[in-house]
């Protein structure tokens, strides 16, 4: 794997998933992750069944080491803070200043480190009135106006994975990775703050500019009318998903693949703005035809037709397609407790090197020996010699 943040160290000392998903992306780069838990119950997103090595702590903890230290206590302060004299970027998701109370605040850490990058990412910001308030991943994609377009009229609930939660992580990496380029030059570092509003905000670009631009207020079916986009059920209880966008060839293949030459006939489906005011009717009469065969055999005919295309995969089959065997998405590697890891490598390729090298998510305080035993060496050299001159004066 192409390390290109090789011998970089960062801090993390996240939780759940913003502060996590950073760190994960940095170390999926090659910087060296250090997480900083809590002793006895570490990151909350490890409890599970009894356990502390949960499916969602091992997915966005890969690639980093662990160690213990409550930084309320003075002798672990001591440690944490010969940690930050020798990182480049901290990492922390607290709310609003509960990083001050854990000691671990930026003017403090700057004092200690003035070439630290470092990251608080928060719910709604660091200031502001509603900067207090406890936030959650459906709590921000509603906030920022992305939730009501996931959200389906007819069964309103709650859809999807943690969108919110893994973009902040992205942007805080964004981020990150912008301030380590000027530190560069300056050899300072830099506060980089992003909160899950904001992030949510920015990723729903595209609604406020239909907005501001256009007075268009966006629903949950909008973008779909307009890039023309569908999900069909096959015959054998499996769906595929059409994408037809503008360009008229992908209709007439379809029509060729469908075996309904008359379609874009049809004055209802025979142009493009068409389409879009009939979909719901369009929905219907491709629905009919897409329940005849097995989604394999409308695949084939789709292909055929280079109709854009894909099957609707759960977990359990995307991975064993053939073009993502082709592109080893799936990698895995033995934790030396815990077992099997299993993972999706990172999506970045290097000059033709792809990243399908992981270590698996440290169990809770695997690298204190390591990462610590050092350090408090360094420490205790430092008091006897500081003692030595005391004595000498």
């Amino acid at each position: 794997m192409a390390k290109v943040l090789g011998g970089l160290r960062v801090l993390e000392q996240g939780t759940f998933i913003t502060g996590p998903a950073a760190g994960m992306l940095l170390g999926d780069l090659g910087a060296d992750v250090v997480k900083i838990e809590h002793p006895e119950s570490g990151d909350p997103f490890r409890a599970f069944k009894g356990g502390l090595y949960s499916p969602h702590y091992q997915t966005y903890n890969r690639n980093k080491r662990s160690v213990t230290l409550n930084t309320k206590n003075d002798s672990d302060l001591a440690l944490f803070d010969e940690l930050i004299r020798e990182s480049d970027v901290y990492i922390q998701n607290f709310r609003p200043g509960a990083a001050e109370r854990l000691n671990a605040g930026y003017e403090r850490l700057r004092e200690i480190n003035p070439r630290l990058i470092y990251c608080a990412i928060s719910g709604f910001g660091q200031t502001g009135p509603a900067a207090g308030r406890p936030a959650y991943d459906s709590v921000a994609q509603a906030a920022s106006g992305f939730l009501g377009l996931l959200i389906n009229p007819a069964n309103p609930r709650v859809v999807g994975p943690a969108i919110a939660d893994s973009l902040t992580g992205f942007y805080a990496t964004y981020g990150i990775l912008g301030a380590l380029h000027e530190r560069s030059h300056t050899g300072v570092g830099r506060k980089v703050e992003v909160s899950m509003l904001e992030a949510m905000s920015h990723f729903n670009l595209d609604a406020f500019t239909h907005f501001y631009a256009a007075g268009e207020v966006m629903g949950p079916y909008s973008r779909p009318s307009v890039s023309q986009s569908y999900v069909m059920e096959c015959t054998d209880g499996k769906w595929l998903a059409l994408h037809m966008s503008s360009p008229e060839k992908f209709w007439a293949g379809l029509a060729n693949a469908i075996e309904r030459p008359g379609l874009l006939e049809d004055p209802r489906f025979s142009n493009r703005a068409g389409r879009i005011e009939h979909q719901e009717e369009l929905i219907k009469v491709l629905g009919s035809i897409f329940i005849s065969r097995t989604r394999e055999e409308w695949c084939l005919r789709l292909e055929a037709n280079d109709v854009p295309h894909a099957p609707m995969y759960d977990a359990s089959e995307a991975l064993e397609d053939p073009q993502a065997k082709h592109l080893e998405l799936l990698i895995e590697t033995e934790h030396p407790v815990m077992g099997q890891f299993r993972t999706v490598r990172s999506p970045v390729t290097f000059d033709d090197e792809r990243p399908l090298d992981v270590v698996a998510p440290p169990t809770l305080g695997e690298h204190n020996d390591e990462i610590l035993s050092p350090v408090r060496e360094r420490l205790e050299k430092r008091a006897g010699s500081a003692k030595k001159m005391q004595q000498s004066l």
